[in-house]
Order: C-alpha cells, then structure tokens, then sequence
C-alpha cells in the first residue's frame, strides 16, 4: 500500500461544504478505495485563510517542506479539489511541477477524478484557470456586494471612535461619543489639532486599539462623515488618507449622528484654511536641512529631533505623542555644540568616562543579544535539516549565511573589548578626528548633507536635554 498526505484548506467558516471535516471525509474515503494509508501526522490543515498565495498558508509551507524529505514520506497529496491546493496558476504551477518531477509526489483531487493522460493534463489546467477566475470573480462580488451595503447605509467595518455595533448597526458609545463632540468643539473653536490630541492623551484617552492620540488621528476624526450620520466607502481600495478621493462614495447611514451639521462645516472650512495657510513644502530626498538633523535626539522619548522653521524640536511633539522639552534655534545649538567640541578637542572638557562606559556597555549588550538570535537561527536551522524540511543544500547555505553572520557580531564584539582596553588611544584618536572635521563643520564651503556625513564619524548621538531644551549631551564614538 501507498502513503498518502493530506492537504485541506477553508476560507471561512460558512463553507460548510467545504468544511475540514466534509473534506477529510471525502479524502479518507478515497484513501481507502484506492489502497492509500492516510496517518494523521501527514494530514495538513490551514482554517480560514485564502488560497491567492502559499506564503501565508503556514500548513501548506510545512506540507512542502515535509514532502522534501528523503526517502520521500508519501507518495501523494490529497484534495478536496485542485482549487484547495492554490487559486492562483503561478504558484500552483510551481509546486505541482516541484512535486510531481522532483519530488516524484502525485497531486490527486478526489472529487476532480483524471486520468494521467495529456487531456487530463488539458482538464487540469482549465479547472485551475477557473478557480483562478473564481477567486477574482469572488473579490468583485464581495467588491459589489460592499457597495450595496453602502447605498443602503450599512456599516462596512468596525465601528469609528465613539460608536460600537449593535445588531449589525453603529450605536453612540457612552463616553467615546462624549469625546468626539469634544474634539470637533474645540477645534470649531480654533484649537489645533495638536494641542487637542496632547489634551486628550493627557486625559488617558486611547484609540480603540490602545494607542495614543496624534494628530493625524485628530485628523481623520474630523474627517469622518460617519459622525454626520453618513457611510464613505471607496470601491477603489484604500485612499492613503485622501478624505476628498473622487471614487469615494458617501451616503446617508442608518445610525444616529453625533455631530451636527454646522458644526461640521466649521471644522471643514477650518481645515480647508489652515491647508491653504500651511501648504506642506517638500525638500529634494537627497538633501538636509541641517547638519545636526538625524544626529540630535530628544532627551524625554528619544524620538529624533527636527528642524521646524529654523528651531528643533522632538519630531514626536508634533505627533502629540511627546510633551517636548520646548524648541532651541538651530544657530545656537550648532554654536553651543561646535564649542563644546572645540573643548573636548582642546582637552578643556574630558570625554565623559560614565558616558563612554555606558556607550561600551550598551555596544556589549546589543551585540550578546545579536549573536544569541543568531545562533538560536543556527540552531533551528540545523533542527529543519533533521526533520527533513530543510534539505542538505537548503542547510548548507543557511549555515553559511548565519556563520558569516555570527563570525561578524564576535569580530564587533571584540573591536568593543579592544576599544574599553585602549580607551586613553581611542580619546586621543578621537580629539584627532575632531580636529580634522571642526573645521569642515565650521565652513561655507560644505553642504549640509557633507556636514552631516563628517560629523556621523564621530558623534554616535546628541541628546537634547534640559528643562528648556538648551542642553545637549554628546556621545561620541570610540
């Protein structure tokens, strides 16, 4: 007798008929009929995931890598139907090319009984070029069938901010609802969408997934008609936060509004100034706006400091996710820097021993954790090639590629060990680099982006620190 595997897949849990116990039934039957044994350990299963690709089809990723081993453990897989295998040609065509030539497996479907002639060959292709069609005509009825949901005004995704479902149909949410008259008050009002965020994560406030508010959160509230009572639905796909897409469609939803409409049109009309006010300017990709940008870091959160109109400030306090530690001139802080560099180069300020031991520490610690996940990889590697998932070919490059890996992380590893030890060499070394780039960070003649290049050599970060922000705490690289 033959052994068999056994593949079964569903999308969703409505699909009775093809059920994963409708489908193991019919697959044992057959088993049995056509001399087949079926152990339960080859009998592969992935619930409520579509078939469109195999790269997130965890159960079938193991069904291959299992068939992979040698001597090969079955002689077959065995299917509800070819469209339970793949709905998509590519990705069909390639793994029963796999199975059948390379691996000398049979992919059998046992409600879809061919023969091993050309014309069964022919049949196969067309009933994977119809599931293929099926699949794409599926997504344009769920496509048609969400657009009449949003003509009849039927909600078409979880529920916004300030409702929940009840019955199939958006209610008010006690308290949530409360908050979004409030946030569309204040800003009718002339509050900026900033402050109002800051306001609301001050107040303990979360979205419905537990985060913090930002301003782009504030943002999209305020452009939500189903506040107005109204359904927006784009049959297009996702509108990357275009809240005036002209595919958008807006109808009038069978749930209570908790805006009214004039109060709506305040907030849109303010919006539309304050767009007109403050047009976004967009630098060219390759260029700074100033040297320090991507070095200077904030002190309280550690998000990465900007410079907004000629002042930096800690790029998340414009989120409202960060309360800040207030904004300095970007003249003053290249003075106050540039000083401080000319003194640590001049030996009137030492480099900080705490703040280099820290620096080395931290380097230590990162790189033990590197090199643990790496050889945990090597491990598990190692562990596939046992199993038989894995080939002899597959593990041997796998080992290569994290032994090259791992061989990196000890070499850096043993540059931090060599640094701590020769720490009086690595100052002096470091008083040289600076006095070699001070002048360059000085000059005209450098573009920002050059400025910035020079000084990554030396200056792992810059913490921008203090009450007022007017402190800077620089941790150079030794």
């Amino acid at each position: 007798m033959k052994i068999a595997a056994a593949y079964i897949r569903v999308s969703t849990d409505d699909q009775i008929e093809y059920s994963p116990d409708s489908q193991i039934k019919m697959i044992r039957d057959y088993a049995q009929r056509n001399d087949y044994i079926l152990p339960d350990e080859f009998i592969f299963m992935d619930e409520g995931i579509s078939g469109k690709t195999v790269g997130k089809r965890p159960a079938f990723m193991k069904m291959i890598g299992t068939a992979k081993i040698k001597p090969k453990p079955f002689d077959a897989i065995l299917l509800w139907k070819f469209s339970r295998f793949a709905r998509n040609r590519e990705d069909s065509i390639v793994y029963k090319s796999m199975l059948r030539k390379q691996l000398g497996i049979e992919v059998i479907s046992v409600s879809e009984n061919l023969g091993d002639d050309k014309m069964s060959v022919l049949i196969e292709a067309m009933i994977e070029a119809m599931d293929e069609y099926y699949s794409i005509n599926l997504a344009e009825e769920v496509k048609r069938g969400m657009t009449e949901k949003a003509k009849r005004g039927e909600p078409l995704s979880i529920p916004p901010f300030g409702y929940k479902m009840e019955n199939k149909r958006l209610v008010p949410a006690e308290n949530e609802s409360d908050i979004i008259k409030q946030v569309f008050a204040w800003y009718a009002d002339g509050v900026g969408m900033l402050r109002i965020a800051k306001n609301l994560n001050a107040a303990g406030v979360r979205t419905h997934r537990g985060n913090l508010i930002e301003n782009r959160t504030v943002e999209y509230w305020l452009n939500n008609p189903a506040y107005i009572g109204k359904i927006r639905w784009t049959p297009t796909g996702k509108t990357s936060r275009n809240y005036h897409n002209a595919d958008s469609m807006i109808t009038d939803g069978t749930h209570e509004p908790l805006i009214d409409i004039d109060t709506w049109e305040r907030v849109q009309n303010r919006m539309k100034d304050q767009k007109e006010k403050y047009r976004k300017w967009h630098k060219p990709s390759d260029s700074v706006s100033h040297w320090l940008v991507g070095i200077i870091h904030c002190g309280i959160c550690g998000g990465p400091v900007v410079n907004c109109g000629g002042y930096l400030y800690c790029g998340n306090r414009a989120k409202g996710t960060c309360a800040g530690n207030g904004g300095v001139k970007v003249t003053k802080a290249e003075e106050y820097i540039l000083k401080q560099l000319e003194y640590t180069m001049n030996g009137k300020i030492s480099v900080n021993a705490l703040q280099r031991k820290k620096a080395d520490v931290d380097n230590k610690d990162i790189y033990a954790s590197q090199l643990q996940r790496a050889q945990t990889r090597l491990k598990r590697v190692r562990e596939a090639y046992e199993s038989g998932i894995d080939t002899l070919e597959e593990y041997s490059a796998s080992k290569r590629r994290i032994q090259h890996e791992i061989d990196a992380i000890k070499a850096e590893m043993s540059r931090v060990e060599s640094n701590a030890a020769n720490a009086g060499e690595a100052e002096r070394n470091l008083k040289r680099n600076i006095a070699k780039s001070i002048s360059i960070l000085k000059s005209a003649s450098f573009s920002a982006k050059e400025k910035n290049s020079v000084a990554r050599d030396f200056m792992a970060d810059i913490l921008k620190a203090g009450k007022d922000g007017h402190e800077f705490n620089i941790l150079y690289r030794l």
